[in-house]
Parts: C-alpha cells; structure tokens; sequence
C-alpha cells in the first residue's frame, strides 16, 4: 500500500481558539490511527547533517523550514491513495485546530 509522510503546523493561539470539543475529536482520532500502527510524533528540534565528499560531518541546528506556523508534528501513514491520505490527516489536530498539514507521497523504488 502507499505511504505518505504528513508534516503538520500549527501553534497554541489556533489550538486554544478551537472547540474543545473538537480538539478532543482531533485527539481520539490521531489516538485511534497510532493504535492501528501509524507512526506519529511531536517535532522536537531539528538538525542539517552534511558530509561534504564524506570527509567531515558538519551539522546545524534549524529549524529550517519556512513556513507562517511552526512544525507541530509529523507521521507516517498508509493509504490506497493520495485522496484516502487527505481524508485521514482531515480530522488530525493541526488541520482542525487552524493549523495545516502537508502530504507527501513517499515514492519508493
């Protein structure tokens, strides 16, 4: 099956102006997807790694995206189709709570 990696963003101000009730929708939904074994995760700190002609690994701490909202999370996700994948990452925090997620199909060899 597919997979497709979602990077979501979003920050407290649009989190707290949203519904708890909705938030906890949000919640149970990415609960559910991890018990059925998608790998998710909170972004921590990120790090460029390079190895120019691997002869010495230079590192820089980031974040280094340019985006209006901060990396909230990511995951891992399978889905038949790149339609299936936007109905999944729909109902994730960061796309209710005024937040945005991205999805990128992760072409394999």
């Amino acid at each position: 099956m597919p997979k497709f990696i979602t990077i979501g963003y979003g920050e407290q101000e649009g989190y707290d102006r949203t519904a708890a009730a909705i938030r906890d929708a949000a919640h149970a939904h990415d609960a559910k997807l991890q018990k059925d074994g998608i790998l998710m995760g909170i972004a921590g700190s990120p790090v460029q790694v390079r190895n120019p002609d691997a002869v010495h690994v230079e590192t820089m701490n980031g974040p280094f995206m340019n985006s209006p909202l901060p990396v909230a999370g990511f995951a891992v996700i399978e889905a038949a189709d790149l339609a299936e994948a936007i109905d999944i990452v729909s109902r994730t925090p960061c796309a209710v709570a005024h937040g945005v997620v991205e999805v990128w199909p992760l072409e394999q060899p």
